[in-house]
């Protein structure tokens, strides 16, 4: 039975998805309950699968019962269950937001939300380039019309630049994939792993071919100067959407970090092609950080904090050091939550100040002090100040950097870039909460119905639970980067020890 489980996340969503098409004629609320259902399975079934992959054990399922490197293979560690757990409840807090009604504004919402999930989960948990490619296009399709969802001109412009872009990233996807199974003969990640090491291949098409991947995975997660789409179609996005949509970033950055660490790694292909991620991560936080600061309406702001969190968890692949990834790791984790949570509060707060809506600056004054309690939270976790988990992913991410090549720069630049997020969210918290313009009429507030509610507070609440279980998070992260850094347990998990698998381990 355990070796179903790595199946599960992927199959939930999937199977939710068919049952709310094939019922639609029953009306929203039976969308919205099989969508719960689904949502809360999944939530179960990743749990149990982070407790497998604890365990030590890698969960390789090969469906059809067709082995690696031959058939589709599913390669569950402990990076991949966290993540398909961190997907699972970042769902389940989103489509429980979109249940208080923002899914009555378009069809086929509930369905698409959940082949939006099994693509990500399929990205985090497959073991095949080919695949990845795979759940990519079902994540990205899916994406596309969320995108739209609630109908305007403004999500109609961002989502064609989104559109645009993507599929040429799966062109160049497409091309880089064909030149490595010409070069190589396989898109298995252990397979690619062991023939790398072997000379009679041609290491410098590979090297190619592994070049195009990191730029398609450096799109995704919106690298500077391939991020320029993302705060204008993160903003445009419905709140619940662009909640889900945070992670889409981290399916790049942990692709980045699954190809370096097990594909070529260990025959050192990339070692010094991955050199300049360093400098463009860099860039990319400290443009997010001016981003935030110039940003005049709070949903633009979250949008920018997206890119804050990929510009920082960018500099990681370049090291290929388990102390260094455990850090990042918990810094993930935290960070996904919190700007999450940032989407929402964005949307409850511009539905409780009429014509000013979101926008940064003073409007009616509103009585909603749990919103204002909640914009603290999670301006503290994001600002990384103590005592909440921004602050302690920070420092265990600033700490682990010190003695790299690049750490006095990365310090210099993370602090300031601190320094620019905590002014910007001053001035919106004072600018929300604080002034009002004396002219204005009081605008009629709607009752909050107990989903969104629901799901800003389980968001919220992820700050302090993880400063609270920062031990055991950050061990579990730890354990997971040792893992990922010794990629001969990988590749002999997935092909079989009666392969002759001779991988040189990286050094964590």
């Amino acid at each position: 039975m355990n070796a179903h489980a790595a199946i599960l996340p992927i199959l939930i969503p999937f199977a939710a998805a068919l049952l709310q098409l094939a019922g639609g004629r029953r009306g929203l609320p039976f969308q919205r309950n099989v969508g719960l259902g689904a949502a809360l399975l999944g939530i179960i079934a990743t749990a149990w699968l982070v407790q497998l992959a604890d365990a030590g054990a890698m969960l390789v399922y090969a469906l059809g019962n067709w082995t690696a490197p031959f058939g589709i293979v599913l390669a569950v560690d402990r990076l991949a269950a966290g993540m398909s757990l961190l997907t699972a409840l970042l769902a389940g807090a989103s489509l429980l937001y979109a249940s208080g009604g923002f899914d009555s504004r378009g069809r086929h919402f509930h369905p698409l939300f959940q082949l939006q999930i099994m693509g990500i989960q399929g990205a985090f948990l497959t073991g095949d380039l080919f695949n990845l490619f795979v759940f990519f296009e079902v994540m990205l399709l899916a994406s596309y019309a969320l995108l739209a969802h609630g109908e305007g001109l403004a999500r109609t412009r961002a989502g064609l630049a989104y559109v645009v872009l993507n599929l040429a990233g799966s062109a160049l996807f497409l091309i880089a994939l064909g030149l490595l199974y010409g070069t190589l003969g396989t898109l298995n990640l252990a397979d690619v792993a062991l023939r790398l090491q072997n000379p009679d291949h041609n290491i410098a098409l590979a090297r190619l071919a592994g070049a195009l991947l990191i730029a398609v995975f450096a799109l995704k997660a919106a690298l500077l100067p391939l991020s320029f789409w993302l705060p204008h179609a993160y903003a445009s996005a419905g709140a619940p959407v662009a909640a889900l949509f945070v992670i889409m970033t981290k399916v790049g950055i942990v692709a980045i970090l699954r190809v370096q660490a097990v594909a070529f790694a260990p025959a050192a292909t990339m070692a010094d092609l991955l050199d300049w991620l360093v400098p463009l991560a860099l860039a990319t936080l400290l443009f997010a950080a001016l981003g935030a600061l110039a940003a005049t309406r709070l949903r633009y702001f979250a949008a920018w904090l997206v890119l804050v969190s990929a510009g920082t968890l960018l500099v990681v692949p370049s090291y290929a050091q388990a102390g260094i990834t455990a850090a990042a790791l918990y810094y993930l984790f935290q960070s996904t939550f919190v700007v999450a949570a940032f989407f929402l509060l964005a949307e409850l707060i511009a539905e409780r100040r009429g014509k000013v809506s979101d926008a940064i600056k003073p409007g009616p004054a509103f009585h909603a002090p749990w919103l204002a309690l909640g914009f603290f939270l999670a301006a503290i976790s994001v600002a990384g100040l103590p005592p909440l988990s921004g602050f302690l992913g920070k420092l265990m991410l600033l700490s682990a950097v010190r003695e790299t090549p690049a750490g006095p720069a990365i310090w210099i630049i993370s602090l300031t870039a601190g320094f620019l997020i905590m002014a910007a969210l001053a001035r919106a918290g004072s600018r929300l909460f604080w002034k009002h313009k004396s002219d204005t009429q009081p605008h009629a507030t709607p009752t909050i119905a107990w989903q969104p509610a629901a799901a800003v507070l389980l968001l919220v609440a992820a700050g302090p639970l993880l400063a609270l279980f920062a031990r055991p998070v950050s061990d579990y992260a730890a354990r997971a980067a040792v893992q990922l850094h010794t990629p001969g347990a990988y590749v002999n998990a997935v092909l079989g020890t009666n392969r002759h698998t001779i991988i040189r381990e990286t050094r964590p």
